[in-house]
């Protein structure tokens, strides 16, 4: 690995619109990585390296009496790994979001699923030698800045300093809630990004287990965790759980999952329901993308669906969750309390698209209410 990458002068503008900087810790048991990190972050403007560990105990001993914003957390180090040390980490440092940095082993992606379904907000790939190249330093800076407190949202009407962490009902910032769908979903479609995977488990976990509607989840993640994200679906929701490919028929009571290289889509045949993969360009730049399947949804199901949308950066969703509420269908959002980062959820949210803003557990109440299964017994 070489410890001095050639980076190309740092774009100083991009990362410097808070007023503070993101104060940042790097948990690596590799000298090298911790020296590399470090310098992309000195680099560029609005990020402060505030320490480094060699190992998790010797984290968590700066962390009894120092505070950062972003953690960066190798998993895989001697002593106590990250994965054991991550709710001491979490509880130690109130308030700081960790973003996973993790390996492309087998191993490495069962733990990483692990992490963020713990409550890790993101994760980042550990490049193989020579791969701290300047596509690496962007994607890292983008992924640690949305994390860090008080991230400018791009499409938010609002500055940060003002936000107000209430129900958008209780706003007068935000439009008002949509009025409940009368339309009865055939299916669950849900969306998610950055700390989406903690999002989503507590969601499955609090659904009524006599809900036998098919879940359909786009989750960002590198194709290589899809395999290992769907068996961790499949414990937290007890219920089958499959990445979907071409035709597969879409059974009651099962999750569908995106795969990870391509777009999840939803197809009708006679009377019965199945998936698509596509492979394509969407506005949102994301593979695989939330809109493809609320927009296919919208038009398999003629509005007779239910998008969730949860924690996540950017504005992947919010087209397609137009086109389902045009059609009948009905959104819900996690509120910004409960997420790691609000921007999808806020994205669909300041459309005027939502009728529910809640946090997951809640969420997962109003689903049952919504298709009538909170009253079986």
């Amino acid at each position: 690995m070489n410890a001095s990458p050639p980076f190309s002068q740092p774009q100083t503008s991009r990362w410097s619109s808070r007023s503070n900087p993101v104060r940042v810790m790097i948990i690596d048991d590799s000298l090298i990585v911790r020296t590399v990190l470090s310098r992309i972050l000195d680099e560029a403007d609005g990020f402060e390296v505030a320490a480094k560990a060699s190992s998790t105990e010797l984290a968590l001993t700066i962390l009894a009496h120092q505070s950062v914003d972003v953690i960066l957390l190798d998993l895989e180090m001697p002593g106590m790994g990250g994965l054991d040390a991550l709710p001491k980490i979490l509880a130690a440092a109130v308030g700081a979001q960790v973003l996973v940095v993790s390996s492309l082993t087998d191993e490495g992606a069962r733990h990483t699923i692990a992490a963020l379904q713990m409550g890790a907000a993101d994760t980042m790939l550990k490049p193989r030698a020579g791969g701290f190249d300047q596509v690496y330093r962007t994607a890292l800076l983008e992924k640690i800045h949305a994390l860090g407190p008080g991230s400018p949202n791009e499409f938010s009407s609002t500055k940060p300093d003002d936000r107000v962490r209430a129900s958008p009902a209780e706003n007068p910032g935000f439009p008002r809630l949509r009025s409940p769908s009368p339309k009865s979903p055939r299916l669950i479609a849900i969306g998610a990004s950055t700390g989406g995977i903690h999002a989503l488990c507590i969601l499955l976990r609090n659904l009524p287990r006599q809900l036998d509607l098919p879940i359909l989840v786009t989750q960002h993640l590198p194709e290589s965790f899809i395999s290992v994200f769907a068996r961790q679906l499949e414990t937290a929701g007890s219920r089958k759980t499959l990445v979907a490919g071409a035709r597969t028929i879409i059974q009651p009571g099962c999750i569908y999952v995106a795969p990870g290289d391509g777009h999840m889509m939803v197809r009708e045949s006679g009377k019965q329901l199945m998936t698509e993969i596509g492979h394509f360009p969407v506005a949102s730049g994301c593979t695989p993308s939330v809109d493809p399947m609320f927009e296919t949804a919208a038009d398999a199901t003629n509005g007779h669906a239910l998008g969730i949308v949860l924690s996540g950066m950017g504005r992947d969703g919010v087209v397609g969750a137009e086109k389902l509420v045009n059609a009948g269908g009905a959104i819900m959002a996690q509120d910004e309390a409960s997420c790691a980062v609000w921007g999808m959820p806020r994205a669909v949210t300041e459309a005027g698209l939502t009728s529910a803003v809640l946090p997951p557990a809640e969420i997962a109440g109003r689903i049952g209410v919504h298709v009538g299964a909170a009253t079986w017994k």
